[in-house]
């Protein structure tokens, strides 16, 4: 691709950096920029400059927010004694679509991966049992993607939390085995929060003694 502008090319450069971005499509967000009114890619350009310097995670759930705590851990209308467990952000933001969920969430940050370096360590796990032990938590909904890494992630938070008085339940089945829980169509997702099992019916993988 030749280019008669080096700041053009530059420009092409930076957007085909992001995940499925080639360069014609890099090339055609450029060129649509450039019809754009200066004020307006300003605008833009300081939107992404302020996301990325200001927003952080959550103190209590590890979400998104523009503050200390995000927006659904200060609702009052959210109940708190209910936390839904997920592996990223995408999750929160599926979970909330369908408008069927109004607890709380854990962002886990991950799954438990020994082949790929994930251990317990690496995951919000420890400030998972502060919130069980200290904030009056009555039901952890265990809403990971259902593959073997996800089942033994809530295999291994379900032991860690064994002695406190918290009801641990899984979203149903309504996932397929080895799907992706951000890619579930939300009358799937939804159906699967509102019948969620006790995970006594639910975890297949136990580590070997």
């Amino acid at each position: 691709m030749v280019f008669s502008s080096s700041l053009i090319e530059n420009a092409v450069q930076e957007f085909s950096r992001l995940p499925g971005i080639g360069k014609k499509t890099a090339l055609r967000m450029v060129l649509q920029l450039m019809k754009m009114e200066k004020e307006q890619v300003d605008e833009f350009t300081n939107a992404l400059s302020r996301m990325r310097h200001e927003v952080q995670f959550c103190k209590k759930c590890y979400n998104l927010s523009d503050s200390l705590h995000c927006s659904i851990c200060l609702n009052p209308a959210r109940n708190k004694s209910q936390v839904c467990v997920v592996e990223n952000i995408r999750d929160v933001i599926a979970i909330e679509s369908t408008q069927q969920f109004n607890g709380l969430y854990h962002v886990l940050g991950g799954i438990l991966s020994p082949l790929d370096g994930i251990g317990p360590e690496q995951l919000q796990i420890a400030p998972l049992q502060d919130r069980v032990k200290h904030e009056g938590v009555e039901e952890l909904i265990m809403a990971l993607s259902p593959t073997i890494e996800g089942d033994t992630t809530v295999y291994y938070i379900a032991k860690q939390l064994n002695d406190l008085p918290v009801r641990i339940t899984t979203i149903a089945r309504g996932i397929a085995f080895g799907g992706e829980l951000e890619y579930a169509d939300e009358m799937t997702l939804a159906r699967s929060i509102a019948k969620r099992l006790p995970i006594e019916n639910y975890v297949s993988v136990q580590p070997r003694s």
